[in-house]
């Protein structure tokens, strides 16, 4: 069978869609000897990918996430190689693309979270492309031969919102987190002095859009910790509009202790992962959630919003609280750092439930499904 993979994201600078289709086609290569697959990147990322298996080739597909060439040459492209299976690991299918697919879904933020608010476009536009986005995602769910989900969660919200009838081809295949320590050839302290962390730290990693509800955790952590002042919150995401935002709360309230840090590599973040007190995920809305899992597996503690996606993954592992509620993030900071008994149990349970996610596992559940398609 000749696969197609759109691998445009490939990559850890594009977050998590981007380590997810990473991970999926260099697990695929090892577990598939029979398969022909096709990969596309773009030109960013063409030289991050490196064959290892002579079933796979690269192939250069310059097109923009969302774009109109996305959406008229890049199914132009995939047409001339006459595939059997493309497989989209995000909703943006080209509309224009007839042969069979198939589509992984990763939340569904975008829909429940429509705001002017997420964007920095004048609101016209941002309106135009919202329901642009919303018409292609129904028709990537609706036409795909199977849709991937990756938690429990994410799939009843898929079909809860778009119906029953693609229940039967809706499948589930949880990501992981790296089951390796990228450790520094520098020492922790020193990356700590250089990024201006002097005192016992809670770290948060991700972005700042307002549904990861940062602005409730700074309030929270001056509740707790602004009288104080032996503590500090260090905050790990690319600078963009919404942390410059964020900046701008921190300042107007003159919080304290708050730690903003970007272009972190992965060697210099386990370093940073590894000396925190605890992990801190206040997130209202995920698909999966993967940051909290990643601490877990380098032995940090970790405190989450009780999202039910985030109980999904992080089953008991985890010292939950009510993201909505300010004074609850504030209990459960002052608790996680006072409670050693606590931390130390936290830390137990959390690398048992790192153990039960395996990118080579969801890889392998992948293949499954493009193989009930042959």
């Amino acid at each position: 069978m000749k696969i197609g993979i759109d691998a445009r994201f490939f990559g850890i600078r594009q977050k998590g869609l981007g380590r997810y289709t990473q991970k999926l086609v260099e697990n695929l290569e090892k577990i598939d000897p029979v398969n022909e697959y096709f990969v596309f990147l773009q030109k960013d990322n063409f030289e991050e990918y490196q064959p290892k298996n002579p079933n796979f080739q690269k192939i250069l597909a310059d097109y923009k996430w969302y774009t109109f060439g996305e959406q008229v040459f890049f199914p132009r492209m995939l047409y001339k190689y006459g595939l059997d299976l493309v497989h989209f690991p995000h909703f943006n299918v080209p509309l224009l693309y007839f042969k069979r697919f198939i589509v992984t879904i990763h939340d569904l933020t975008l829909v429940h979270f429509p705001t002017v608010k997420n964007s920095t476009l004048h609101p016209v536009f941002y309106w135009i492309k919202f329901f642009a986005y919303l018409a292609v995602i129904r028709a990537a769910i609706v036409r795909a031969e199977s849709v991937i989900a990756i938690s429990q969660f994410t799939k009843d919200d898929v079909i809860k919102k778009y119906g029953p009838a693609i229940k039967n081809k809706t499948v589930v295949t949880y990501e992981a987190c790296e089951d390796f320590c990228m450790f520094s050839q520098r020492n922790g302290q020193e990356i700590l002095r250089e990024y201006g962390i002097i005192k016992p730290y809670l770290i948060y990693v991700g972005n700042a859009y307002p549904h990861k509800n940062l602005d409730r955790l700074v309030l929270a952590f001056a509740r707790a910790f602004g009288e104080r002042n032996d503590f500090q919150l260090v905050l790990v995401g690319k600078n963009d509009y919404f942390y410059g935002r964020l900046r701008k709360t921190v300042q107007k309230h003159r919080i304290e202790g708050v730690i903003f840090l970007s272009d972190v590599s992965d060697y210099e973040l386990d370093s940073l992962f590894h000396c925190s007190v605890a992990n801190v995920f206040p997130s209202l809305y995920e698909g999966f959630g993967l940051p909290p899992l990643e601490a877990m597996s380098k032995g940090v503690p970790v405190i989450s919003s009780d999202h039910p996606c985030m109980r999904e993954v992080l089953g008991e592992s985890a010292h939950f609280f009510d993201g909505q509620d300010v004074a609850a993030i504030t209990e459960a900071m002052a608790r996680i750092v006072s409670d050693v008994e606590l931390r130390e149990d936290l830390i137990g349970k959390g690398y048992n439930q790192a153990r039960k996610y395996s990118w080579k596992k969801m890889a392998e559940e992948t293949l499954a499904i493009y193989s009930n398609k042959a």
